[in-house]
């Protein structure tokens, strides 16, 4: 195994480069004694779990902020495109008399899908905010809203 730290805690000596450190180097360890079901066979398992540390945690965060905010981008122009394409639908509408009918209900689709897109930029735009505010807690900024 390897060399392990130590590290010596009095009740009112705390220092914080130690309480930083012990946070990012978190290491669990677990032995049991197993038979595996063979009451001749014996063995000891050691399982080591490594916690993530507070960077990783800050890292994963700001990576979700990414990820939502291209999301919320993507949400934005499909709402714009289909937007512009029911516009063109009303125009054909008016232009195209034999099939203004036709054009109408298109026209109706792409205005539900562009309130549609909307809708899903909205929500991206707030799960955004809460994983940057997720990521400035894993960072140590704490914000305490009052109202």
């Amino acid at each position: 195994m390897a060399e392990e730290k130590q590290h010596h805690h009095h009740f009112f000596h705390h220092h914080k480069e130690e309480e930083q450190q012990l946070a990012e180097e978190a290491v669990y360890s677990e032995t049991a004694y197993s038979s595996g079901g063979d009451p001749y066979a014996s063995g000891f398992t050691e399982t080591v779990v490594v916690a993530e540390s507070a960077s990783d945690d800050y890292e994963k965060h700001k990576e979700e902020e990414k990820h939502h905010k291209h999301q919320e981008h993507l949400g934005k122009m499909g709402a714009v495109a289909a937007g512009a394409f029911a516009l063109y639908e009303k125009h054909e509408a008016n232009k195209d008399t034999e099939h203004a009918h036709r054009h109408k209900i298109e026209e109706e689709i792409a205005a539900a899908v562009a309130v549609g897109g909307g809708g899903y930029a909205f929500h991206e735009h707030h799960e955004k905010k809460e994983a940057k505010e997720e990521a400035e807690e894993a960072s140590g900024k704490h914000h305490h809203h009052l109202f």
